[in-house]
């Protein structure tokens, strides 16, 4: 197993546990299976186990797992603070001692803000006392590291590195968001203040493993160096010296094993000129059905009504290859999880983006489009009970 350091320099293997999607039976978790995985993957060198407040069963799977097999101490656990659903101070002691209790443990060594999704967002957890709580936390050693997790644009992004001290952040990124969310503007940005960077989403949900077009799948299949659609992915991130450590949600013993295994060759550089080509045509593979021809450049940006014009477009060509469903996620993560809403619908037809853009895309009118397909009822359901959680 490949190491790289987080701030104060403890090595983090760079496959990391994702813990959101440990295999399901009749009444919950199927325990005895995840914890053969768990256990086959820590017996590899995996020290990394990300979990959340909100993930159905899996801060105590995770707990009663590494507490029968005395491994609390031989691993970091990852877990994350649901703010959206506190109202005050007490909150934030109540959500967090559930959360210990969940995982037999007297600390968490990697605490997250779950979601955190603009600045705004963290002036009102400050509001209710939020920063002294943490600094409380990790002065008594019961949180060990503070980050947050993120979806949105880079430039929210790279507001929020600024907003507060960060030991470590969290954020989607592949080879096909390489230029949206937080994307590597994002990724080096954090590098450069010397944040650690956790990769979630390193195969698109899947889309990456076994959901690739023919084309993208030929491509893989003709080259001279052989990998698994989802190793390539993974080499990707790992080629990068600024990511830190990738999170995979394994529920099988073979993804464990294949994944451990990539994991123990793939460093930072090794990846040719002949390499990152064919990831270059394999993502035009995928493209080819696009709606829009966005490379995600963002010189249109920034918009002055605040409108996430590479986002959007990102979540409208993914409705073309992934679905209708994994669109909507994709467009109410960068336009809705907010306080002030970045959607389609702030559009005032000013045109100043379009001065800007070196495809010639016409934005207003996609932008319409955009909203079109988007921004009906589930939309605005979504958002207010977003705005709910968010008044206080």
């Amino acid at each position: 197993m490949q190491y790289r350091k987080d701030r104060y320099g403890n090595p983090l293997s760079v496959l990391g546990y994702g813990c959101m999607r440990f295999t399901q039976s009749v009444g919950g978790i199927d325990l005895k299976k995840a914890e053969k995985e768990i256990l086959a993957a820590i017996q590899a060198g995996v020290n990394y186990f990300d979990t959340a407040y909100i993930y159905p069963g899996s801060e105590a799977a995770l707990g009663e797992i590494l507490e029968r097999n005395g491994l609390r101490d031989k691993v970091r656990i990852a877990t994350k603070l649901p703010h959206y659903l506190a109202k005050d101070l007490k909150s934030l002691d109540k959500f967090f001692a559930e959360e210990l209790r969940r995982l037999r443990t007297d600390h968490v060594d990697y605490y997250l803000m779950h979601m955190l999704t603009d600045v705004k967002t963290w002036e009102r957890l400050n509001s209710i006392g939020a920063e002294d709580w943490l600094r409380e936390k990790k002065e008594s050693g019961a949180i060990g590291q503070v980050g947050f997790s993120y979806h949105g644009n880079s430039d929210m992004f790279i507001s929020l590195l600024n907003a507060y001290d960060w030991d470590f952040c969290q954020i989607q990124y592949n080879y096909l968001d390489e230029h949206s969310q937080a994307g590597v503007t994002g990724l080096k940005a954090a590098a450069e203040k010397g944040i650690p960077v956790i990769i979630m989403e390193p195969l698109r949900g899947g889309k990456l493993a076994n959901k690739l077009p023919k084309e993208a799948e030929e491509l893989f299949r003709k080259y001279p160096t052989q990998h698994s659609p989802a190793e390539w992915a993974f080499r990707w991130l790992w080629d990068q010296p600024e990511v830190t450590c990738v999170l995979s949600g394994m529920n099988s013993l073979e993804m464990v094993a294949e994944n451990c295994a990539a994991a123990d060759e793939a460093t930072a550089g090794t990846f040719t000129k002949e390499d990152r080509e064919l990831i270059a045509l394999v993502v035009k593979a995928i493209n080819s059905r696009m709606k829009v021809g966005c490379t995600g450049c963002r010189y249109c940006m920034p918009c002055p009504k605040n409108v996430d014009i590479p986002g959007i477009f990102a979540a409208y060509n993914r409705r073309a290859s992934e679905g209708w469903i994994s669109a909507m996620q994709g467009y109410f993560m960068c336009t809705a999880l907010r306080k002030d809403a970045t959607g389609a619908s702030n559009c005032v037809g000013c045109g100043k983006c379009e001065q800007h853009c070196p495809q010639g895309i016409q934005i207003r009118k996609e932008l319409q489009a955009c909203k079109k397909t988007f921004e009906g009822p589930i939309y605005k359901v979504g958002r207010k009970l977003i705005t709910t959680f968010t008044k206080y």
